[in-house]
C-alpha cells in the first residue's frame, strides 16, 4: 500500500472533505497553509555562545531542511541585558512543499514521540492561525540525543488563509493534528504536553 503525501491528499481527498464539511463549492476558497515559522528564542544567560548558535543553526537545518535565519536587537535593553545587535533568536520560514513535507513528519513522527502526550489545544489566535510550543527540541527523529545543556525550545507557527478560527481548524483536524478531546480541551495546557525542559520560543 502506498502513503500519499500531504502535499497530494491536500489538493485530493482534505480538500474534498473540506468542501462538504464547510460547504464551500470553490476549491479557491478553501482555507489552505500559507506558511509556516519555526522560532527559537535565544537565552542570552544559557544559549550566547558562538558554539550554542552553531549548534542551533546546524540542528533546525535537520529539522526543517532549510538553514535559519538569526534574528538581531534594534536596540538596547536593560531589563532583557541585551545590547544593540545581540542575537535574540533563530528563524526558519517554510513554504510549498517544504512546509507540507515538515508539517507532515510533525504529525505522523514527532507528536508521537512525545512522552505522555494529551492533545493540542483547539484554540487559534482569532484569525486562522495556530501556534504549537515544544520545549524539546531531541523530539525530532532527525536529530541525535543532545546534552541536557544544549537541549532548546522552539514555537512552531501555522499561517493559514482564507478562513476563520473554525475553518482552520477544520483543515487542520483533516490534515492530521491531534487536537485534544473536547470533554478534555479545558483542562489541557498545551504547554505541559509538549517535552520537559525549555528556552523560551521566539514570539
Amino acid at each position: 500500500m502506498t502513503y500519499d503525501t500531504l502535499h497530494h491528499r491536500l489538493r485530493g481527498p482534505i480538500a474534498e472533505k473540506l468542501k462538504k464539511e464547510l460547504k464551500i463549492d470553490n476549491l479557491h476558497a478553501l482555507p489552505r497553509l500559507d506558511k509556516i515559522t519555526v522560532n527559537v528564542g535565544i537565552n542570552k544567560t544559557k544559549m550566547d555562545s558562538k558554539e550554542m548558535h552553531e549548534f542551533i543553526a546546524e540542528t533546525l537545518k535537520l529539522i526543517t531542511g532549510q538553514k535559519p535565519v538569526f534574528r538581531e536587537t534594534r536596540k538596547a535593553i536593560s531589563n532583557f541585558k541585551t545590547r544593540e545587535g545581540s542575537v535574540v533568536g533563530a528563524v526558519v520560514t517554510l513554504r510549498g512543499q517544504k512546509m507540507e513535507a515538515f508539517l507532515d513528519r510533525l504529525v505522523s513522527y514527532v507528536f508521537p514521540r512525545i512522552r505522555d502526550f494529551r492533545g493540542l489545544s483547539t484554540k487559534l489566535d482569532g484569525h486562522g492561525n495556530y501556534a504549537i510550543g515544544l520545549k524539546d527540541h531531541s523530539i525530532f527523529p532527525e536529530v541525535p540525543p543532545a546534552e541536557t545543556s544544549k537541549t532548546f525550545g522552539l514555537q512552531i507557527q501555522l499561517t493559514i488563509k482564507g478562513g476563520d478560527d473554525e475553518k482552520s481548524r477544520a483543515l487542520l483536524r483533516e490534515v492530521g493534528m491531534p487536537f485534544v478531546r473536547k470533554k478534555e480541551a479545558k483542562s489541557v495546557d498545551q504547554s505541559e504536553n509538549l517535552s520537559d525542559t525549555a528556552s523560551p520560543p521566539l514570539n
